[in-house]
């Protein structure tokens, strides 16, 4: 199981590890005899139990076995199923190319219908330009990613876009001002990004909103990290992301999210940045 400072995992791992210690209680087995029954080393069930040690689905299943609780195993192989992918390392979701780990998150766009994002620094996919987003993916593949399949990358992406057309939803995206002058790709790529950033504001169901920078501001700056629906946020790590669904943490983002919102400059003074940026490229 993968170390991660998230409290969604660490929660969700302790909760697993109080439940296999309770079957193991009711069963009226100590430690020591459960890992007899296993044929496992004496410390093993301790370290299960304290979460140390992340049992395997076949250690889940032979635990259950002995305590005579064959019929909650499933329930709780899936439970460790759902940890093993609260974080996923971005080498393990690109091994076989950035167009599959494009494709990978497609439905939870598909059935999002109110959806906000915070960036600090790169544009969410969903504003980028063709040109744009095909900077981003070049720079990952040439640094992580054996298969080069960039411009497959980018088309799913691009067609992703089309959601943001569909008035049933709604989009809100808070950047910081340093994302309108990241330069990303050069100034001809800049600058046809930024037009495009205003185009996209303007639809009747997006919002954005640019923290400027040299604020006094009432939020500190943090992760990039979307939300989808408030049923799950996505939180993006250098070394891969976090999928978080503990309902209390979401609220976390939440609020984040609101408190970033209030400190962002909205309509015409978040256009007035955009041109600025765009006179700053000359």
């Amino acid at each position: 199981m993968r170390t991660s400072r998230s409290s969604s995992v660490q929660q969700a791992r302790k909760a697993l590890a109080d439940r296999l210690r309770e079957i193991r209680q009711d069963a009226h087995l100590t430690g020591p005899a459960l890992a007899l029954l296993c044929g496992w080393s004496k410390s093993k069930c301790s370290r299960i139990e304290n979460a140390i040690t992340a049992p395997s689905e076949k250690d889940i299943r032979d635990w259950c076995h002995a305590c005579n609780a064959d019929g909650q195993a499933e329930d709780l192989a899936a439970s460790l199923r759902t940890v093993e992918t609260m974080f996923t390392e971005w080498r393990r979701m690109e091994r076989s190319g950035l167009k599959r780990a494009q494709e990978m998150v497609l439905p939870l766009y598909e059935r999002t219908t109110r959806f906000r994002a915070y960036t600090p620094g790169i544009l969410h996919g969903l504003l980028q330009t063709r040109d744009y987003t095909r900077s981003v993916p070049q720079a990952t593949q040439r640094r992580r990613v054996a298969v080069n399949d960039v411009e497959e990358a980018v088309q799913v992406r691009m067609e992703r876009q089309a959601i943001l057309r569909d008035h049933g939803r709604t989009f809100a995206f808070i950047i910081e001002e340093a994302c309108l002058h990241h330069g990303l790709g050069g100034p001809e790529v800049a600058a046809g990004q930024l037009a495009h950033l205003n185009i996209v504001a303007s639809l009747a169901n997006v919002s954005l909103g640019i923290v400027p920078r040299g604020l006094l501001r009432h939020s500190m700056q943090v992760e990039a990290f979307s939300i989808y629906d408030s049923a799950q946020v996505n939180v993006e790590l250098v070394s891969g992301y976090l999928q978080i669904t503990q309902p209390s943490e979401v609220g976390m983002y939440v609020s984040r999210f609101g408190e970033l919102s209030t400190d962002a400059v909205h309509g015409a003074a978040a256009r007035a940045l955009i041109s600025g940026a765009l006179d700053s490229l000359g």
